[in-house]
């Protein structure tokens, strides 16, 4: 699906969907507790479906019931191969990888877009030495025995989502855990909120200062009724709209969330936009944007977004330890360097990270194509980017934003941007 977008000006208010990367912790938990859990949560996107298809391969039930998702727990004592399709989510697959194992259960892992060229050797190579057979060690594979207790040794710079998956699975193991990790962990946020999601289910982890330790013998306890958080990683894309050119509120956020995406108000405000905030809501307002320096190794997936920030921005603004990005649904470098020049930006692309150079674009009245590469981010960058630089844009396979965000399209036209469907 192509989309035109038109010119038009985003201003006013949004309640947000929830967290995708709430929603995906909380299924998983509630799959693995002593008893049914009812689940708030408004917004199933693509990658949510995938896990709620996974764990009822599992043998969890999962229902929909209006804006609320109820999840009974997987049976004990299945026997029969579980088929896991992963379809395009990364989370879906770490997190399930280890949780499947520590079940014990036979499964033929599949993934579908980008997914089977995303790394996952580090992971199952612990698998195989932790008692599971394993394939091979990219999909599809198949995965049989069970996981034992021990040591995990793994870099702290590797996919946060490996570490998340050996949390949930470690304690309904035998023997205690230790995950040990060797370099300075990145994405810290998203264990934080991991951790949350453990704590709320009644699971004890321990952190020391080589990393965790994980008491086995443990149970998930439901508690009964539970709400995901609004999503800050795609508020994101609406609050820097109100940072490039006018006001946006957004609401249905948690001010104290362990989402490390809620650092975009601290950038943006770095920036120079303005930002107000009260109990229920965040309003980001167009301030004098200037150029400067994100390390985005701890918050990867604010990176696109950031970089449109930059475009509007006066002076040189360089992204630093972004390299992880190369490995997401799409080279995120490279793409959104493509997406810039196409905007008639100017970018230097590096294997680490980038240099753009902002104000003014050099861009021209004729209609331009910017290809998405399948990556929902790139799609919702790419259409911000053109309504607020007035460009007409055509979007090339924007119907990645189901992977996320499906209503994002809707929002963006209540908003007062033009799309039209090609």
């Amino acid at each position: 699906m192509n989309i035109k977008i038109t010119r038009g000006q985003l201003r006013g208010s949004v309640h947000m969907i929830s967290s995708k990367s709430d929603g995906h912790r909380l299924m998983i938990a509630a799959a693995l507790a002593d008893a049914p859990t009812e689940i708030a949560m408004q917004g199933i996107s693509a990658d949510l479906e995938a896990t709620a298809l996974c764990l009822k391969s599992l043998g969890a039930k999962i229902e929909k019931r209006n804006e609320h998702v109820w999840v009974a727990p997987v049976a004990e004592h299945q026997e029969s191969i579980a088929i896991l399709d992963c379809n395009e989510s990364g989370s879906t697959l770490r997190f399930l990888l280890p949780v499947a194992a520590a079940l014990g259960r036979s499964v033929l892992i599949e993934g579908q877009g980008r997914l089977p060229e995303r790394p996952i050797g580090i992971l199952t190579e612990m698998l195989a030495d932790h008692g599971c057979y394993i394939s091979k060690h990219q999909l599809p594979l198949e995965m049989s025995g069970q996981l034992q207790g021990g040591t995990y040794r793994l870099p702290g710079n590797v996919s946060s989502q490996f570490i998340t998956g050996l949390l949930f699975a470690l304690p309904i193991l035998e023997k205690d855990s230790d995950i040990v990790l060797t370099t300075t962990m990145e994405s810290r946020g998203y264990i934080d909120m991991t951790l949350h999601t453990l704590h709320r289910f009644g699971i004890v982890i321990e952190e020391n200062e080589h990393g965790f330790h994980i008491p086995g013998k443990q149970m998930y306890r439901s508690p009964n009724m539970i709400s995901a958080e609004g999503d800050w990683s795609n508020a994101a894309f609406w609050l820097a709209a109100g940072a490039m050119k006018e006001s946006i509120t957004c609401k249905g956020l948690q001010m104290d969330s362990a989402q490390g995406d809620k650092q975009i108000l601290q950038l943006l405000q770095q920036f120079g936009a303005k930002v107000e905030m009260t109990e229920e809501s965040v309003t980001v307002s167009h301030g004098t944007l200037h150029g400067c320096q994100i390390d985005v190794s701890q918050i990867p997936d604010l990176t696109p977004i950031l970089c449109m920030v930059a475009a509007m921005a006066e002076g040189k603004t360089e992204i630093v330890n972004a390299g992880r990005l190369r490995i997401k649904e799409s080279d995120r470098i490279a793409a959104m360097a493509n997406c810039l020049r196409q905007l008639g930006v100017t970018v230097a692309e590096h294997p680490e990270g980038m240099v753009i150079w902002g104000g003014e674009s050099k861009g021209q009245d004729d209609t331009i194509y910017i290809d998405a590469y399948n990556d929902h981010r790139i799609v919702m960058t790419a259409a911000v980017g053109a309504a607020v630089m007035g460009r007409e844009a055509v979007i090339v396979g924007a119907e990645a934003v189901a992977k996320s965000y499906p209503s994002f399209f809707a929002e963006f036209i209540r908003l007062g941007g033009g799309a039209d469907v090609l």
